[in-house]
């Protein structure tokens, strides 16, 4: 038997003598090759795998940065005698009821954007609220102060005192696509941090009329009460929105959320932390985006464009000689494809700084220099008010 195995072995040996030196590399560069390919694909099968299986890695990261918010103010309650009959209360005096106090709560939740204790959140979760208990991952508490809000986006950032907290980094606007896997994070209905998953189902979601600027990310995480503030993170566990309402008709997640992206908070949360408020450019427009039946009154061939309906007195669109019925086509030589997204770069403008705007007006082409204004804090109008 040991003889059999010798003299198969020997032939074996042979041959594969034979074929190296008779076709040499290519033989050992092919085998090589095959052996790397193997584990790659063995490697991409185990990389896929966690992706489709487990988010645990995305969500241990954000998690630390994520805090329950819980508020309190002071209301008073009108406390009533009697009523008088309607028929008679022309012949008593009119009285002012007595009221009563009392605290009410309410909840959400915020997202740590830095070490020393920043906190953003919604304006609306912190709105008139005389007491704000930050409650931390771990354990921690702390109360807060607000630092600045600004209503027109529903934004708002509170600060607490802290040196060790751990802020979420902020993803990439840019890489936000419909149809990426999305976790939302947060304290719905006070029951403590919680995360839901769902996908990316629209951005730049805008006309729906909840705040003045909108450019939502719409997702089907559920997002419920008390998830306000809280954090709508990618796959990698990177901040690109805070979770900010819900559609729905009884008051529960029915699988359509918005978040406000993460370029308009980090841009909010910069002008607040250092300067103390939003400061917005402002044209003094209201405009409409070219339909096809604008098109058609127009006789325009092309349909991204913005048609001025009306125009401020003493705006910097009047300044400059802008009129009613003008359409604005391009913006420092950008042409306008998102109506949306234009207005957002005008408000984003610096007062005082000067832009181009390339104008039909009164049927023909021509450039207009537009020194931007100061947004005034009262204008507070429609997302299609550029202002």
């Amino acid at each position: 038997m040991l003889a059999f195995v010798k003299n198969h072995f020997y032939r074996l040996k042979t041959v594969l003598k034979h074929l190296i030196n008779r076709y040499g590399w290519p033989i050992i560069c092919g085998i090589l090759l095959a052996l790397v390919l193997l584990q790659y694909q063995q490697q991409l099968k185990q990389s896929s795998g966690h992706i489709i299986n487990s988010f645990s890695s995305a969500v241990e990261k954000a998690m630390p940065s994520v805090v329950n918010i819980y508020t309190q103010r002071m209301v008073s309650t009108p406390t009533y005698s009697q009523p008088i009959n309607p028929m008679f209360q022309r012949f008593f005096k009119p009285r002012i009821a007595p009221t009563t106090n009392r605290i009410k709560g309410s909840l959400g939740s915020g997202v740590i954007v830095s070490s020393d204790g920043y906190i953003l959140t919604n304006h609306h979760v912190i709105n008139r609220a005389d007491k704000v208990k930050v409650e931390l991952a771990d354990g921690r508490s702390r109360l807060a102060t607000v630092v600045g809000f600004d209503e027109p986006t529903d934004l708002a950032v509170i600060k607490i005192d802290i040196s060790d907290a751990s802020p979420l980094l902020f993803g990439n606007p840019s890489d936000v696509k419909i149809g990426d896997i999305v976790l939302a994070i947060g304290n719905p209905y006070g029951i403590g941090q919680t995360v839901t998953q769902g996908i990316v189902s629209a951005t730049g979601r805008h006309g729906l009329h909840i705040n003045t600027y909108e450019k939502y990310i719409q997702t089907d995480a559920a997002i419920n009460s008390g998830n306000s503030g809280g954090a709508l993170i990618n796959s990698q566990g990177d901040l690109i929105g805070i979770n900010s309402s819900l559609y729905s008709q009884n008051g529960g997640s029915s699988g359509i959320g918005f978040a406000i992206p993460v370029d308009i908070a980090s841009y909010v949360l910069d002008s607040i932390v250092l300067k103390g408020r939003v400061i917005r450019g402002w044209l003094g427009v209201v405009v409409e985006d070219i339909t096809p039946s604008l098109a058609e009154t127009f006789a325009l061939e092309n349909l991204n464009g913005l048609v001025l309906t009306d125009i401020k007195p003493n705006s910097p669109a009047e300044t400059a000689g802008l009129q009613i019925g003008d359409i604005i086509t391009h913006i420092d030589g950008t042409a306008i494809v998102d109506g949306n997204m234009s207005m957002h770069s005008i408000a984003q403008t610096p007062p005082g700084q000067k832009i181009n705007l390339r104008v039909l007006h009164q049927g023909a082409e021509k450039s207009f220099l537009v020194e931007i204004g100061q947004r005034p804090e009262k204008n507070i109008g429609r997302v299609n008010v550029i202002n």
